[in-house]
């Protein structure tokens, strides 16, 4: 990235057309930036998601280094209450994932670092 540009021009956020990044767009980002053809890039975050969500499932953590942490939560059982009828049911335990920006994102997002020259 040269001196002169902005983290704008170097990253294409999501449109008002559609507020999130999709796993169809991070495909087209591959095609645009890498040079890979769109199928290759399409395979490659269908299989980062698929190592991610695997990785999750066997209960262990995923940490990418200047991103954050998915961590895997366990929540035991506890009494619950129907909020339309207000009868008791019990909730099962169960895993939850949790997400937990690193420093370098929440920096990079508040725009602590404005040219996100920490994120590389």
């Amino acid at each position: 990235m040269g001196f002169d540009e902005t983290p704008a021009e170097r990253v294409i956020l999501p449109s008002l057309e559609t507020p999130t990044l999709t796993k169809a767009e991070l495909a087209e980002l591959l095609f645009d930036r890498l040079g890979l053809n769109k199928r290759e890039s399409k395979d490659m975050v269908e299989a980062f998601f698929e190592i991610v969500q695997g990785t999750l499932v066997q209960g262990h953590d995923v940490k990418l280094s200047g991103f954050g942490n998915f961590n895997i939560r366990r929540k035991a059982s506890r009494p619950g209450r129907n909020p339309r009828t207000g009868e008791a049911i019990p909730i099962k335990a169960r895993q939850v994932v949790t997400f937990h920006a690193s420093h370098k994102l929440k920096a990079i997002v508040q725009g602590d670092t404005p040219t996100g020259e920490d994120f590389e």
